[in-house]
């Protein structure tokens, strides 16, 4: 049976000021975020990521540290391509990020979405002081399809959070909306989740990160 364990003594602690200045970041950017975008917006996976990381860096849970390395390591990747391109050439390569550069979305909250370059690095720390746990895939996995029918019963259609009603922030309408949703539920872990959970056995195979069961 699977569990959320935390790291035996044989591995590095995560760093004592790690956690504190994680900590203060969520005491700054959840009741923020909540204020100017309402608490709809904590339904997006990265944010969800936000808290479940909360709990891994003072827990040192290994499977939990894991699951979130693969929630944030490919979004936050194509999220920081996309807007650094979009800043460049105007052009979105990927989509989803315009409303980084819409005047009408709040500042501040443009200012915080920059959280997407830190998560990775986060939790990409994380686990190379922990080690990567392999059946973070299946818990990550599991999680993901839990939220997404969620999102799409609780949260503004208008709003297309974690992209439940189209892909790359667009509504789509060539699929009856739960066929879409189905399908989305499939592919978010095959497209999002599997490349990470690959690259990372691979460096494990090669030695240069700690493998765990």
């Amino acid at each position: 049976m699977a569990t959320f364990s935390p790291a035996p003594k044989s591995y590095a602690a995560i760093p004592l000021w790690l956690k504190l200045v994680f900590s203060l970041w969520i005491l700054v950017w959840a009741p923020s975020y909540g204020v100017l975008l309402g608490v709809q917006n904590f339904f997006w996976l990265c944010n969800l990521a936000s808290f479940l990381l909360l709990v891994a860096l003072w827990s040192e849970q290994r499977t939990l540290m894991s699951m979130q390395w693969l929630a944030v390591a490919l979004v936050g990747s194509l999220w920081t391509i996309d807007v650094a391109t979009a800043s460049l050439t105007g052009w979105h390569p990927i989509g989803g990020t315009e409303y980084m550069f819409d005047p009408e979305h709040p500042p501040l909250a443009k200012a915080m979405s920059l959280y997407h370059l830190i998560l990775p690095l986060v939790a990409g720390l994380g686990i190379a002081r922990l080690g990567y746990v392999r059946r973070a895939l299946l818990w990550q996995s599991l999680l993901t399809l839990g939220v997404l029918p969620l999102t799409y019963l609780l949260t503004d259609p208008e709003r297309n959070i974690n992209w439940v009603h189209g892909p790359f922030g667009q509504h789509q309408e060539w699929l009856p909306p739960l066929v879409y949703l189905g399908a989305l539920m499939v592919l978010w872990p095959l497209l999002i989740y599997l490349p990470v959970h690959m690259l990372t056995r691979w460096l494990q195979r090669q030695g240069r990160l700690s493998s765990l069961s």
